[in-house]
């Protein structure tokens, strides 16, 4: 059996790699702040309070008691495709030439399967929804070290709506954004939590002044991990 700061470390790991912060779990529980916050240093579930982070967030009920077993119910979305070599993980890849497609067929599970996949090295177990995304053009390329060049291929965690009515943590990392004219891979330097609007910056200069985009124009939004693929540019 896992001590119970064990267990809450893992779930601060988890909470922090999706950029939640204490406030919004405290609000999706409807409990205070400092109830979270004790639970999150240390102080062991009650088979009530696990009940209720288990159907809020989908971790096992015997974990958060426990440590023992798998920490989610489902252990690795089901557009993942676990191999055999654990170190391995195959992400669908959404190619440009797919994007128009793909803004009809997100949330389609057998057009998803239609996708290409990539392998992916990941040191974790995946939770929740992830893709790769074949960058278009270099709006996104200033010559830096964090530049996302002309058919570079990045791995993108989505962050799921209810979570968009937070402020998001923006400053971390760049953003997928399937929006209903297209898939965009931008910064974003803004985001109006009241109005739903965020505003979204292109790090190479010559693209001009930033943009807005209304949410409720947004299909999916994804954080960008990391880069998976750069092919060797003549």
């Amino acid at each position: 059996m896992a001590d119970s700061k064990q267990i809450a470390t893992e779930l601060k790991k988890y909470f922090a790699s999706l950029g939640i912060h204490q406030g919004a779990i405290a609000e999706t529980l409807g409990i205070s702040q400092q109830a979270v916050s004790a639970l999150l240093n240390g102080k062991p579930f009650g088979k009530k309070t696990a009940a209720t982070w288990s159907e809020k967030f989908g971790f096992q009920t015997s974990w958060l008691l426990t440590g023992e077993g798998e920490m989610f119910k489902t252990p690795i979305h089901s557009d993942a495709k676990e191999k055999s070599i654990s170190d391995f993980v195959y992400v669908p890849m959404v190619p440009v030439r797919a994007k128009a497609g793909y803004l009809i067929g997100y949330g389609d599970t057998e057009y998803i399967e239609t996708l290409p996949t990539l392998p992916v090295i990941t040191d974790r177990t995946f939770h929740g929804k992830y893709r790769c995304f074949e960058v278009e053009g270099d709006s996104m390329d200033d010559g830096s070290k964090e530049a996302l060049c002309d058919k570079d291929v990045v791995l993108a965690r989505e962050i799921k709506k209810e979570l968009w009515s937070y402020k998001l943590h923006y400053k971390s990392w760049d953003f997928v954004i399937v929006h209903k004219d297209g898939i965009l891979i931008k910064s974003i330097v803004s985001h109006d939590v009241e109005h739903g609007v965020i505003t979204c910056h292109s790090k190479n200069p010559f693209y001009g002044e930033d943009f807005q985009l209304n949410l409720n124009d947004v299909y999916e939004l994804y954080n960008v991990i990391k880069l998976v693929d750069r092919s060797i540019k003549k």
